[in-house]
C-alpha cells in the first residue's frame, strides 16, 4: 500500500514519467499502468475454499428452530448419518454464533418492594452433613427466608424434604422475623407445590391459617426470587467453610448468630442495614398469631405388648400400663409426644433423636417393666400340695 501510495505521489505530483518510474523501482511498464489507473491499493483475495460445515447449515438451522437448546454433542449426532464430518470444535463454534438468533432473549427488571410486600424461600442444602450425636451425621436442609423490602433473612434447619419438615422451617423463619408478609414466593419445591401453580392441600391450609397468600415461580426460574438466592449463595460461601459442628442445635445456634450479624451490615444495594429496614418493615406487616399453624405429624395407634413407638428408624418407649390401649401420637421438630385417646394420659415425652436406629427408653417407663416382670413371677395364683399321709390312707 505503501508503495502504491509512492508511485501515484511521485507521477501525479513529482511529475514522473512512467518510463522513469520503471528504471526507478524495476517494476513493469503494466504494473506500474495498473496502480496509477486503480483508485484502491492492489490486494490479493482468495477464492473462498467451501467449508466442511457448509452444505449442513440449512439442517443445523432447521433442528435450532424446533429445539433452540439442543447440546452440541447431539447435532453432530444427527449431522453423522448425513455424511458431516465436523470436529466437535467447528460445530460448537458454529452453534454459539447462531444459537442465540433462535432463542428467545431473557430480559431482567429491578424490582422494587413495598414494605411487607413478599418473604422469599428457598431450600439450601449444605455440602457437609450435620452431625446428630452418637458419632452419627445426617443430610440437613436449610429453609432460607428474605424479605423484599429489607432483605433481612433468616434460615431454618431441617432433615429432610417432607411436607410437615418444610412447613415447620416455614413458621420458624416468620416467627424470627418477627410478622407475616403479604405473599409467600417459593419454587416450585415438591411437597408444596401440587402442579400448574397451585399448592397441595398441606401448603394451602398452612397459609390460609396464616392469613396469607402464596405465588410459585415459573419452571427453571430462579431469577424471579433473586433476593434470597443471593443470600443462599452468600451463605454458601461464608457461613458454612471453616466452621464446625457439635450437633443439630449447635448447627442452629451458629446459623442464627450469623443471619443476626449479616443482617446488621450495609447492603450494597440498599446502602442500609437490613435491620433497621426491618424494623420499619414490621409496622406494615401483619402481628403473629398467639397460636401458631399445626405442623406436627399425628397418627393414631395401640400400644403394643412391647411398647415402643417407632418413627424415623428410632424407637420412643411408651407407658406399659397403656399395653392394649389407644393412643395418638404427635411428632414435632424437637418432641415425640404420646397420650391416651380415652383418658388422656400421657403416653410419653420424648426429645426427638435426630440419629438412626435408637432405642430411648423414659426410666419411669423401665422400672414399670421391671415391676411387672416381678409380678409375673412372685404373684402368680397358689397351687394346693396334698398332703402325703393321704395316699398311705389309701394303700393300706
Amino acid at each position: 500500500m505503501e508503495q502504491w501510495a509512492e508511485l501515484r505521489r511521485e507521477h501525479f505530483v513529482g511529475g514522473k514519467s512512467i518510463k522513469r518510474l520503471v528504471r526507478e523501482t524495476g517494476l513493469s511498464k503494466n504494473t506500474i499502468r495498473r496502480a496509477l489507473r486503480s483508485q484502491t491499493p492492489p490486494s490479493y483475495q482468495r477464492a473462498p475454499a467451501p467449508r466442511v460445515l457448509d452444505p449442513f447449515k440449512d439442517e443445523i438451522h432447521r433442528l435450532l428452530r424446533k429445539n433452540p437448546s439442543l447440546p452440541g454433542v447431539r447435532v453432530r449426532e444427527l449431522l453423522e448419518p448425513l455424511g458431516c464430518t465436523a470436529s466437535k470444535t467447528i460445530v460448537d463454534d458454529y452453534l454459539r454464533e447462531v444459537r442465540p438468533v433462535f432463542q428467545t432473549p431473557r430480559t431482567t427488571q429491578r424490582t422494587v418492594y413495598r414494605p411487607g410486600e413478599i418473604c422469599q424461600f428457598d431450600l439450601w442444602e449444605p455440602s457437609a452433613e450435620v452431625p446428630v450425636g452418637h458419632g452419627q451425621t445426617r443430610k440437613g436442609y436449610v429453609v432460607v427466608a428474605c424479605l423484599g423490602y429489607s432483605r433481612a433473612g433468616v434460615g431454618a434447619l431441617i432433615f429432610s424434604k417432607q411436607i410437615p419438615d418444610l412447613l415447620a422451617g416455614i413458621r420458624r423463619c416468620l416467627w424470627q422475623l418477627g410478622a407475616l408478609p403479604v405473599t409467600l414466593v417459593w419454587d416450585r419445591q415438591s411437597g408444596l407445590h401440587a402442579c400448574g401453580g397451585r399448592p397441595t392441600e398441606e401448603f394451602a391450609g398452612f397459609c390460609g391459617v396464616l392469613k396469607v397468600d402464596w405465588h410459585f415461580c415459573a419452571p427453571r426460574d430462579p431469577q424471579a426470587k433473586g433476593a434470597v438466592e443471593r443470600l443462599q449463595g452468600y451463605a454458601e460461601t461464608n457461613f458454612e467453610p471453616g466452621r464446625v459442628f457439635a450437633n443439630e442445635i449447635d448447627f442452629q445456634h451458629q446459623l442464627d448468630a450469623w443471619f443476626e450479624r449479616v443482617n446488621g451490615r450495609t447492603h450494597k444495594t440498599l446502602r442500609a442495614r437490613p435491620v433497621d429496614r426491618l424494623a420499619d418493615e414490621r409496622e406494615s406487616m401483619t402481628p403473629l398469631p398467639e397460636i401458631g399453624p399445626d405442623t406436627d405429624r399425628r397418627w393414631v395407634l395401640r400400644v403394643a405388648p412391647d411398647p415402643y413407638l417407632r418413627f424415623d428408624t428410632c424407637d420412643y418407649s411408651l407407658d406399659p400400663g397403656l399395653v392394649g390401649r389407644r393412643v395418638e401420637a404427635r411428632v414435632s421438630d424437637r418432641e415425640v409426644l404420646a397420650v391416651a385417646l380415652d383418658t388422656g394420659e400421657l403416653a410419653c415425652r420424648h426429645e426427638r433423636s435426630f440419629a438412626r436406629h435408637r432405642t430411648i427408653t423414659a426410666l419411669e417407663h423401665a422400672r414399670t417393666l421391671k415391676t411387672q416382670r416381678e409380678e409375673r413371677r412372685g404373684g402368680g395364683p397358689e397351687v394346693e400340695v396334698r398332703s402325703l399321709d393321704i395316699y398311705d390312707q389309701l394303700i393300706a
